[in-house]
């Protein structure tokens, strides 16, 4: 009885939940938010860690490029070398993070990983695609310009005309 006992008691044991964006767009350049939060049961503690990982489009294994435990450990080489930025805050359930100057190669998966034992069961971890483009040209017509266009070429338009009349 002691073992049925022991074994159908209730488990210390409880779930995390982890929750990133489905999809991400962005344009070549951008600084993009990968945003992750979690939902624990236990408050968040010096054993807490983060992990992000990518994962490129022609697939292959996860890499992990950047660790969370009581501090930010940044990717001091690769691809992300320099350009990630912790975001999280852990007491307020955010684990996310920056990308900043998004290339093209940075199309991929990217998974956030968060363990906060005891809770060590249900989700820990969720997926985002992020997308990058390259941006779209841009024409802006500064104030010379609509001046040219609009008041000063008509007007040598006006002034040949006339001047071909008399």
């Amino acid at each position: 009885w002691v073992m049925v006992f022991v074994t159908s008691a209730p488990s210390p044991v409880s779930s995390i939940t982890v929750k990133t964006p489905a999809d991400l767009q962005a344009s070549k350049g951008d600084t993009v938010t990968l945003s992750c939060t979690f939902i624990s049961s236990s408050t968040p503690t010096s054993k807490m860690t983060v992990d992000w990982s990518y994962r490129p489009p022609t697939g292959g294994p996860p890499q992990t490029f950047f660790h969370f435990s009581s501090r930010a450990f940044l990717p001091l080489e690769g691809q992300f070398s320099g350009r990630i930025r912790w975001r999280g805050t852990p007491a307020r359930s955010d684990a996310s993070i920056s990308l900043v100057n998004a290339t093209l190669n940075d199309n991929g998966t990217y998974t956030c990983s968060v363990r906060n034992p005891p809770d060590v069961h249900g989700s820990p971890s969720s997926h985002t695609l992020l997308t990058v483009t390259p941006k779209a040209p841009s024409i802006r017509f500064s104030d010379v310009t609509v001046l040219l266009v609009f008041i000063l070429l008509p007007s040598t338009i006006i002034t040949f005309f006339l001047l071909g009349r008399m």
